[in-house]
């Protein structure tokens, strides 16, 4: 994921203030789960667990992520997509969807952990957490398709 954000960056740095910025939490977004999953944690009930502070500043990071995405980058690009025609409204039209379920899982995830006791964590909070990754990385892909066709405009 780090290494797709480096080649986001490179592709689409300094075109726009908005992007760039877009970048930005995506970066902040990657770090603060790397430091979720790789930190030295504490021990409790023979697994890990992230420090409060650190899982509630992952989930706040993640819905300032997929605010910004939502109401900045994607409403220019439907906006674009309206007027260049139906080829480009088409591909965004399929993009949008898959978009939507990764924002329905990072929102289940925030909804879920986001102000629960670091102690109250089930068992497999790493399985969806790590799904939450996975699903991470998969938008971000898509999201590189959406912005590859704003910034053509």
């Amino acid at each position: 994921m780090l290494t797709q954000l480096e080649q986001s960056k490179k592709r689409w740095g300094g075109q726009n203030k908005v992007i760039d910025n877009w970048l930005k939490e995506r970066q902040l977004l990657l770090v603060a789960y790397c430091e979720l999953i790789g930190m030295p944690q504490k021990e409790d009930h023979n697994h890990s667990l992230p420090s409060q502070q650190d899982l509630t500043r992952f989930c706040q990071i993640l819905m300032d992520y997929l605010s910004a995405g939502h109401f900045e980058i994607f409403t220019n690009i439907v906006a674009e997509c309206n007027e260049k025609g139906p080829d480009d409204k088409r591909q965004a039209d399929t993009i949008f969807p898959k978009l939507n379920d990764s924002t329905d899982l990072a929102l289940q995830f925030n909804d879920k952990y986001a102000e629960m006791p670091v102690d109250d964590l089930p068992d497999n909070f790493d399985i969806e957490l790590s799904a939450l990754g996975r699903a991470l990385e998969d938008r971000f892909s898509l999201e590189d398709q959406l912005l590859d066709m704003l910034v053509h405009y």
